[in-house]
Protein backbone atom coordinates (compact mmCIF):
# COMPACT_ATOMS: atom_id res chain seq x y z
CA UNK A 1 0.00 0.00 0.00
CA UNK A 2 0.77 3.74 -0.11
CA UNK A 3 3.95 5.00 2.33
CA UNK A 4 2.64 7.89 3.87
CA UNK A 5 5.98 8.55 5.07
CA UNK A 6 7.00 9.13 1.89
CA UNK A 7 6.24 11.65 -1.01
CA UNK A 8 3.19 10.64 -3.12
CA UNK A 9 3.52 11.94 -7.02
CA UNK A 10 2.04 11.66 -10.26
CA UNK A 11 4.64 12.06 -13.03
CA UNK A 12 2.45 11.17 -15.97
CA UNK A 13 -0.93 13.15 -16.13
CA UNK A 14 -2.49 15.24 -18.43
CA UNK A 15 -4.00 18.35 -17.50
CA UNK A 16 -5.99 18.56 -20.79
CA UNK A 17 -6.84 14.54 -20.54
CA UNK A 18 -8.15 15.74 -16.74
CA UNK A 19 -11.26 17.61 -16.95
CA UNK A 20 -14.19 17.08 -15.31
CA UNK A 21 -17.11 15.74 -16.71
CA UNK A 22 -19.21 18.59 -14.16
CA UNK A 23 -16.97 20.98 -15.77
CA UNK A 24 -17.36 20.48 -19.06
CA UNK A 25 -20.44 20.68 -18.91
CA UNK A 26 -20.85 23.77 -16.97
CA UNK A 27 -18.51 25.54 -19.48
CA UNK A 28 -20.67 24.12 -22.49
CA UNK A 29 -23.64 25.74 -20.66
CA UNK A 30 -21.73 28.87 -19.57
CA UNK A 31 -20.70 29.07 -23.67
CA UNK A 32 -23.77 27.99 -25.38
CA UNK A 33 -21.59 25.00 -26.43
CA UNK A 34 -23.95 21.69 -27.61
CA UNK A 35 -23.17 18.45 -26.07
CA UNK A 36 -24.37 15.07 -27.52
CA UNK A 37 -26.24 14.99 -23.90
CA UNK A 38 -29.19 16.20 -22.16
CA UNK A 39 -27.94 16.11 -18.72
CA UNK A 40 -24.72 15.79 -16.93
CA UNK A 41 -25.95 12.63 -15.94
CA UNK A 42 -26.32 11.42 -19.62
CA UNK A 43 -22.93 13.04 -20.19
CA UNK A 44 -20.65 11.83 -17.73
CA UNK A 45 -20.60 8.32 -19.00
CA UNK A 46 -20.13 9.96 -22.67
CA UNK A 47 -16.70 11.43 -21.45
CA UNK A 48 -15.25 8.63 -19.99
CA UNK A 49 -14.10 5.58 -20.82
CA UNK A 50 -16.53 2.08 -20.28
CA UNK A 51 -14.07 -0.79 -20.49
CA UNK A 52 -11.81 -0.86 -23.75
CA UNK A 53 -11.73 1.31 -26.82
CA UNK A 54 -10.36 -0.17 -29.87
CA UNK A 55 -6.83 1.53 -30.09
CA UNK A 56 -4.95 4.74 -28.60
CA UNK A 57 -6.42 7.38 -30.96
CA UNK A 58 -9.86 6.12 -30.25
CA UNK A 59 -8.94 6.38 -26.34
CA UNK A 60 -7.67 9.86 -27.27
CA UNK A 61 -11.45 11.65 -28.87
CA UNK A 62 -12.53 10.98 -25.31
CA UNK A 63 -10.12 14.10 -24.57
CA UNK A 64 -11.77 16.25 -27.09
CA UNK A 65 -15.06 16.53 -25.34
CA UNK A 66 -12.66 19.02 -22.78
CA UNK A 67 -10.69 21.35 -24.61
CA UNK A 68 -14.24 21.33 -26.89
CA UNK A 69 -15.38 24.22 -24.36
CA UNK A 70 -12.32 26.05 -24.04
CA UNK A 71 -14.05 28.97 -25.59
CA UNK A 72 -11.96 31.61 -23.41
CA UNK A 73 -8.87 32.09 -21.66
CA UNK A 74 -10.92 32.15 -18.08
CA UNK A 75 -11.58 28.60 -19.10
CA UNK A 76 -8.62 27.90 -19.55
CA UNK A 77 -7.38 29.22 -16.17
CA UNK A 78 -10.24 27.11 -14.56
CA UNK A 79 -9.56 23.92 -15.51
CA UNK A 80 -5.57 24.41 -15.10
CA UNK A 81 -6.68 25.47 -11.20
CA UNK A 82 -8.94 22.22 -11.25
CA UNK A 83 -6.04 20.48 -12.00
CA UNK A 84 -4.01 21.35 -8.88
CA UNK A 85 -6.82 20.87 -6.67
CA UNK A 86 -8.17 17.35 -8.03
CA UNK A 87 -4.27 16.63 -7.21
CA UNK A 88 -5.24 18.05 -3.44
CA UNK A 89 -8.38 16.07 -3.19
CA UNK A 90 -6.33 12.81 -3.82
CA UNK A 91 -3.91 12.98 -1.77
CA UNK A 92 -0.66 13.77 -4.07
CA UNK A 93 1.76 16.05 -2.98
CA UNK A 94 3.69 16.69 -5.96
CA UNK A 95 2.50 16.37 -9.50
CA UNK A 96 3.87 17.13 -13.11
CA UNK A 97 0.88 18.22 -15.17
CA UNK A 98 1.34 18.00 -18.88
CA UNK A 99 -0.51 19.81 -21.81
CA UNK A 100 -0.55 20.55 -25.23
CA UNK A 101 -1.37 24.18 -25.80
CA UNK A 102 -1.76 23.83 -29.78
CA UNK A 103 -4.42 21.03 -28.89
CA UNK A 104 -6.52 23.16 -25.85
CA UNK A 105 -5.98 26.69 -28.43
CA UNK A 106 -7.39 25.07 -31.49
CA UNK A 107 -11.23 24.59 -31.15
CA UNK A 108 -12.06 27.98 -30.23
CA UNK A 109 -8.76 29.39 -32.09
CA UNK A 110 -6.89 31.05 -28.96
CA UNK A 111 -3.77 31.55 -29.43
CA UNK A 112 -1.13 28.95 -27.93
CA UNK A 113 1.38 31.06 -26.11
CA UNK A 114 -1.37 32.78 -23.87
CA UNK A 115 -2.66 29.18 -23.42
CA UNK A 116 0.63 28.72 -21.55
CA UNK A 117 1.10 31.78 -19.88
CA UNK A 118 -2.22 31.14 -18.52
CA UNK A 119 -1.75 27.44 -17.32
CA UNK A 120 1.45 28.64 -15.54
CA UNK A 121 -0.71 31.40 -14.03
CA UNK A 122 -3.26 28.77 -12.67
CA UNK A 123 -1.08 26.16 -11.53
CA UNK A 124 1.27 28.63 -9.70
CA UNK A 125 -1.36 30.29 -7.95
CA UNK A 126 -3.20 27.39 -6.79
CA UNK A 127 0.09 25.44 -5.68
CA UNK A 128 0.55 28.22 -3.53
CA UNK A 129 -3.17 27.96 -2.19
CA UNK A 130 -3.43 24.34 -1.65
CA UNK A 131 0.59 23.58 -0.93
CA UNK A 132 0.81 20.76 -3.60
CA UNK A 133 4.00 21.36 -5.21
CA UNK A 134 3.90 21.41 -9.39
CA UNK A 135 5.75 21.51 -12.15
CA UNK A 136 4.74 21.81 -16.03
CA UNK A 137 5.51 19.75 -19.01
CA UNK A 138 4.77 20.84 -22.31
CA UNK A 139 3.45 18.94 -25.33
CA UNK A 140 3.90 18.72 -28.60
CA UNK A 141 0.74 17.06 -30.41
CA UNK A 142 2.39 14.94 -33.30
CA UNK A 143 -1.48 13.90 -34.29
CA UNK A 144 -1.47 17.63 -36.05
CA UNK A 145 2.23 17.68 -38.31
CA UNK A 146 4.99 19.41 -38.31
CA UNK A 147 4.35 22.41 -38.73
CA UNK A 148 1.51 22.66 -35.66
CA UNK A 149 4.07 21.73 -33.61
CA UNK A 150 6.55 24.23 -34.07
CA UNK A 151 4.08 26.54 -33.64
CA UNK A 152 3.35 24.81 -30.42
CA UNK A 153 7.37 24.60 -29.72
CA UNK A 154 7.44 28.11 -30.08
CA UNK A 155 4.65 29.04 -27.92
CA UNK A 156 6.45 26.65 -25.02
CA UNK A 157 9.56 28.18 -25.70
CA UNK A 158 8.55 31.61 -25.23
CA UNK A 159 7.95 30.54 -21.39
CA UNK A 160 10.59 28.06 -21.24
CA UNK A 161 12.02 29.36 -17.62
CA UNK A 162 8.10 28.38 -16.04
CA UNK A 163 8.78 24.90 -17.60
CA UNK A 164 10.42 21.40 -16.67
CA UNK A 165 10.55 19.19 -20.06
CA UNK A 166 8.80 18.76 -23.36
CA UNK A 167 6.80 15.77 -23.94
CA UNK A 168 5.83 14.17 -27.46
CA UNK A 169 2.26 12.73 -27.95
CA UNK A 170 -0.43 11.65 -30.31
CA UNK A 171 -0.13 9.74 -33.06
CA UNK A 172 2.90 7.70 -32.31
CA UNK A 173 2.62 5.52 -35.40
CA UNK A 174 2.05 7.68 -38.02
CA UNK A 175 4.17 10.77 -36.74
CA UNK A 176 7.34 8.94 -35.41
CA UNK A 177 10.64 10.71 -33.96
CA UNK A 178 12.37 11.58 -36.84
CA UNK A 179 9.84 13.87 -37.78
CA UNK A 180 10.50 16.23 -34.57
CA UNK A 181 14.80 15.84 -34.17
CA UNK A 182 15.11 19.58 -34.48
CA UNK A 183 11.86 20.56 -31.87
CA UNK A 184 13.58 18.40 -29.32
CA UNK A 185 17.17 20.02 -30.26
CA UNK A 186 15.73 23.41 -29.51
CA UNK A 187 14.00 22.73 -26.39
CA UNK A 188 17.22 20.77 -24.93
CA UNK A 189 19.12 23.39 -26.15
CA UNK A 190 16.79 26.08 -23.78
CA UNK A 191 17.46 23.66 -21.27
CA UNK A 192 14.14 21.51 -21.25
CA UNK A 193 14.50 18.00 -19.65
CA UNK A 194 12.64 15.18 -21.89
CA UNK A 195 9.94 13.15 -21.68
CA UNK A 196 8.43 10.54 -24.63
CA UNK A 197 5.27 9.27 -25.44
CA UNK A 198 6.76 5.51 -26.80
CA UNK A 199 6.56 2.02 -26.90
CA UNK A 200 2.51 2.44 -26.27
CA UNK A 201 1.11 2.16 -29.83
CA UNK A 202 4.33 1.67 -31.87
CA UNK A 203 7.36 -0.90 -30.87
CA UNK A 204 10.59 -0.80 -29.31
CA UNK A 205 12.11 1.08 -31.88
CA UNK A 206 10.03 3.98 -30.94
CA UNK A 207 11.63 4.13 -27.81
CA UNK A 208 15.12 3.99 -29.06
CA UNK A 209 14.34 6.60 -31.10
CA UNK A 210 12.53 8.78 -27.93
CA UNK A 211 16.00 8.28 -26.45
CA UNK A 212 18.90 8.66 -29.18
CA UNK A 213 17.45 10.72 -31.77
CA UNK A 214 15.23 13.21 -29.16
CA UNK A 215 17.17 12.64 -26.13
CA UNK A 216 14.48 11.34 -23.98
CA UNK A 217 15.37 10.47 -20.26
CA UNK A 218 11.88 9.08 -19.54
CA UNK A 219 9.33 6.75 -21.20
CA UNK A 220 5.86 7.77 -20.99
CA UNK A 221 4.53 3.96 -21.52
CA UNK A 222 6.89 2.10 -22.82
CA UNK A 223 4.73 -0.94 -22.56
CA UNK A 224 6.86 -2.67 -25.96
CA UNK A 225 9.95 -2.49 -23.92
CA UNK A 226 9.81 -5.96 -22.74
CA UNK A 227 10.35 -7.18 -26.26
CA UNK A 228 13.61 -6.44 -26.38
CA UNK A 229 15.98 -7.62 -24.00
CA UNK A 230 18.35 -5.13 -24.75
CA UNK A 231 16.76 -2.23 -24.41
CA UNK A 232 15.25 -3.35 -21.65
CA UNK A 233 18.91 -3.54 -20.02
CA UNK A 234 19.62 -0.31 -21.58
CA UNK A 235 16.70 1.39 -19.47
CA UNK A 236 18.08 -0.18 -16.18
CA UNK A 237 21.68 0.74 -16.83
CA UNK A 238 21.33 4.55 -18.07
CA UNK A 239 18.22 5.19 -16.01
CA UNK A 240 15.88 5.70 -18.25
CA UNK A 241 12.77 5.76 -15.99
CA UNK A 242 9.35 3.90 -17.45
CA UNK A 243 6.02 6.40 -16.43
CA UNK A 244 3.31 3.13 -16.14
CA UNK A 245 0.01 3.83 -16.48
CA UNK A 246 -1.69 0.33 -16.12
CA UNK A 247 -5.46 1.40 -16.53
CA UNK A 248 -4.81 3.63 -19.41
CA UNK A 249 -2.56 0.94 -21.32
CA UNK A 250 -5.78 -1.46 -20.71
CA UNK A 251 -8.02 1.13 -21.77
CA UNK A 252 -6.28 2.09 -24.54
CA UNK A 253 -5.41 -1.72 -26.09
CA UNK A 254 -1.76 -1.50 -25.73
CA UNK A 255 -2.51 -4.12 -23.65
CA UNK A 256 -5.45 -7.02 -23.62
CA UNK A 257 -5.00 -8.21 -20.42
CA UNK A 258 -4.59 -5.96 -17.10
CA UNK A 259 -2.72 -8.86 -15.18
CA UNK A 260 -0.42 -9.44 -17.68
CA UNK A 261 0.77 -5.72 -17.54
CA UNK A 262 4.57 -5.23 -17.38
CA UNK A 263 5.13 -2.68 -14.37
CA UNK A 264 6.51 -5.96 -12.51
CA UNK A 265 8.88 -6.73 -15.27
CA UNK A 266 9.92 -3.24 -15.17
CA UNK A 267 10.60 -3.61 -11.66
CA UNK A 268 12.49 -6.86 -11.71
CA UNK A 269 14.79 -5.88 -14.41
CA UNK A 270 15.63 -3.00 -12.09
CA UNK A 271 14.84 0.05 -14.23
CA UNK A 272 13.05 3.02 -12.68
CA UNK A 273 9.65 2.51 -13.43
CA UNK A 274 6.70 4.64 -11.29
CA UNK A 275 2.64 5.18 -11.03
CA UNK A 276 0.86 7.11 -12.96
CA UNK A 277 -2.41 7.80 -13.89
CA UNK A 278 -2.27 9.39 -17.38
CA UNK A 279 -5.44 10.97 -17.95
CA UNK A 280 -7.81 10.66 -14.05
CA UNK A 281 -10.91 12.20 -15.23
CA UNK A 282 -11.31 10.28 -18.91
CA UNK A 283 -10.26 6.83 -17.29
CA UNK A 284 -12.41 7.78 -14.22
CA UNK A 285 -9.33 6.46 -11.47
CA UNK A 286 -7.18 8.36 -8.71
CA UNK A 287 -3.63 7.56 -8.19
CA UNK A 288 -4.78 5.42 -4.75
CA UNK A 289 -6.73 3.38 -7.30
CA UNK A 290 -3.67 2.32 -9.51
CA UNK A 291 -1.93 1.66 -6.41
CA UNK A 292 -4.46 -0.86 -5.68
CA UNK A 293 -4.32 -2.22 -8.89
CA UNK A 294 -1.13 -3.17 -8.60
CA UNK A 295 -0.80 -4.34 -5.15
CA UNK A 296 -4.22 -6.57 -5.64
CA UNK A 297 -4.07 -7.87 -9.72
CA UNK A 298 -0.57 -7.26 -10.16
CA UNK A 299 0.68 -8.98 -7.19
CA UNK A 300 2.99 -6.36 -6.24
CA UNK A 301 4.71 -6.70 -2.19
CA UNK A 302 4.52 -3.73 0.14
CA UNK A 303 8.31 -3.51 -0.29
CA UNK A 304 8.13 -3.14 -4.26
CA UNK A 305 5.08 -0.80 -3.85
CA UNK A 306 7.33 1.48 -1.86
CA UNK A 307 10.14 1.38 -4.52
CA UNK A 308 7.49 2.16 -6.94
CA UNK A 309 6.85 4.85 -5.41
CA UNK A 310 10.69 6.08 -4.25
CA UNK A 311 11.16 5.69 -7.97
CA UNK A 312 8.49 8.39 -8.97
CA UNK A 313 10.24 11.06 -6.32
CA UNK A 314 13.22 10.11 -7.68
CA UNK A 315 12.70 10.21 -11.27
CA UNK A 316 10.83 13.87 -10.99
CA UNK A 317 11.98 16.26 -12.62
CA UNK A 318 12.44 18.72 -9.84
CA UNK A 319 15.09 20.90 -8.25
CA UNK A 320 16.68 20.73 -5.06
CA UNK A 321 14.65 23.05 -3.87
CA UNK A 322 11.30 21.65 -4.51
CA UNK A 323 12.91 18.42 -3.31
CA UNK A 324 14.22 19.89 0.09
CA UNK A 325 10.53 21.38 0.13
CA UNK A 326 8.93 18.28 -0.76
CA UNK A 327 10.20 16.21 2.13
CA UNK A 328 10.22 18.60 4.76
CA UNK A 329 6.52 18.81 4.01
CA UNK A 330 6.29 14.97 4.00
CA UNK A 331 8.09 14.77 7.83
CA UNK A 332 5.99 18.20 9.53
CA UNK A 333 3.12 15.23 8.44
CA UNK A 334 4.33 12.75 10.24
Amino acid sequence: MINPTLPLVDLHRHLDGNIAPKTVWELAQLHNITLPAESLEQFAPMAQIQGQTSDLMAFLTKLDYGVSVLADYDSVYRVARENVFDALDQGLDYVELRFSPYYMAKTHNLDPQKVVEVVIDATQTASKETGVETNLIGILSRTFGVEACTIELNALLAHKEHLVALDLAGDEISFPAQLFVNHFKQARDAGLQITVHAGEADGPISIWNAINLLGATRIGHGVAATQDPKLMAYLATNNIAIESCPTSNYQTATINDIRKHPLKQFLDAGITVCLNTDDPAISNITLAHEYDLVKNILGLTNQEIEQVQKNGVEAAFMDAQQRQRLYAKVAARD
